[in-house]
């Protein structure tokens, strides 16, 4: 098995696809585990008192203080919490299971091969049907044991320059109900650009998750694995990635971005750009930086799927350590995923929610940013399943020791951009990248 990563988060880092453990190095684990990590009767916490790691930013670990002190209130177990630096979290972990002494309860960005026998099944929690936990997005293996659930989930997303569309007078749609396709959004976009003299029509992460959201929503799978985990692109994936190449032609879209790494975010936030495709994670952001101009969340366009990527914000796991403290902390993740208190932690925190139904009541004084929270809670529960499809294959490659360690989404398509290569060729580089790396 190797590692595999998470997409990014603020509290996670902002470096997406993790660089990931190499399988040569599992070997080498074996022989630490069996040392390190077998007996495990010695390591961890107690009945009464468990610790419980995190790598977050000043702000968003606020939910899991709430909960931690709560959980002391109603139980009388003491849940240590520790925040640790990002850049050395993973490195930490896996020393730490190197020493017999991992934490009792994690929220981690990756799976470890050097720790991944030592997780608690979750499964009575993910398929507890009182918590109405989305299950496209948890981890699990073969047998069905759950790995880990998601503390949050993040999703692409369309943010519009409301005041630009307001000045042009052209209308948008406010509901996932009645969302438009992406030639409509396109067609509405490039009229606002021209009615504004804004400088372009759309930005747009460079980034492959963005990319599979609008190829989903387009009809396709984007670079799909069959049975035999042989990965390939179908015909409305083409369509869809060659109609992406050609927006970008410093009009519609500024080619700067897939082909030499300019900030999309920074553009939009300019004003200068009618809108930009990113994703959740920037509501926050926006509610505080954006003075300039009246901003707004809009639904995603289906044509005609209704889609995203969506992804595990982080993997909150258990760790076997002992008998008792891998009960105790079974027991406040059980507590921690009721609805209730778990939708305390995600409005504390800001998180988008893995269960359905809880409507959050964020502490957002933006509005803009009260209603962007609102618009991706709706439209969650109505994307089709392939919006987890990513998110999911990570861990079946994980378990079969293999690692998407570059993505050649980015280079490769920025090539077609720049008019080194078609866009089908681009396609097929990838598919190519993809099945070295991850097929079979």
């Amino acid at each position: 098995m190797t590692t595999v990563g998470v997409r990014r988060s603020r509290r996670l880092g902002r470096g997406g696809v993790r660089r990931l453990v190499p399988l040569a190095a599992v070997a080498s684990a074996g022989a630490l585990l069996l040392t390190a990590c077998g007996g495990g009767s010695d390591s961890g916490g107690t009945s009464k008192s468990l610790t419980f790691w995190i790598s977050t930013v000043p702000g968003q670990d606020a939910g899991w203080k709430k909960m931690v002190a709560q959980y002391k209130k109603e139980t009388g177990v003491a849940v240590k919490l520790v925040n640790i630096p990002y850049d050395g979290y993973t490195t930490k972990l896996h020393n730490a299971a190197q020493a017999n002494s991992l934490p009792d309860v994690a929220a981690v960005p990756a799976l470890d091969p050097i720790w991944s026998n030592k997780l608690i099944d979750l499964s009575s929690i993910a398929n507890n049907k009182t918590n109405k936990i989305n299950g496209n997005f948890v981890a699990k293996d073969s047998s069905g044991k759950v790995l880990s659930i998601p503390s949050d989930v993040t999703a692409s997303g369309m943010f519009i320059n409301k005041s630009l569309f307001e000045k042009a007078g052209v209308e948008y749609p406010t509901s996932p109900d009645k969302t438009w396709t992406w030639d409509e959004f396109i067609k509405a976009a490039d009229k606002v650009r021209e009615k504004t003299d804004a400088k372009y029509s759309l930005t747009f992460d460079q980034s492959p998750s963005r990319l599979r959201a609008m190829v989903y929503e387009m009809g396709g799978k984007y670079v799909h694995a069959d049975d035999s985990g042989k990965f390939s692109v179908d015909d409305a994936t083409k369509k869809a990635v060659n109609t992406f190449v050609g927006w970008n032609d410093d009009k519609t879209m500024p080619k700067s971005v897939w082909t030499s790494g300019a900030d999309p975010s920074a553009m939009f936030q300019s004003g200068d750009v009618v809108a930009y495709w990113s994703g959740v994670w920037q509501v926050p952001a926006f509610a505080d930086s954006i003075k300039k101009f009246e901003w707004a969340s809009v639904p995603t366009p289906a044509q005609p799927v209704q889609a995203s990527d969506v992804n595990s914000g982080g993997m909150t796991v258990g760790f076997n350590n002992n008998a008792d403290a891998a009960k105790a902390a079974t027991k406040f993740l059980s507590w921690l995923y009721e609805p209730a208190h778990y939708k305390a932690l995600c409005e504390a925190s800001g998180f988008l929610p893995v269960e359905s139904g809880l409507n959050p009541e964020y502490p957002f004084k933006s509005e803009a940013a009260q209603a962007a929270f609102k618009l991706y809670n709706e439209e969650i529960p109505l994307y089709d399943p392939i919006s987890g499809y990513f998110n999911s294959a990570q861990t079946n490659w994980v378990l079969k020791g293999k690692s998407l360690t570059e993505d050649p989404t980015k280079t490769e398509l920025g090539k077609a951009i720049n008019g080194q290569q078609s866009a089908d060729k681009a396609l097929q580089n990838i598919v190519d990248g993809y099945n070295q790396q991850v097929g079979g």
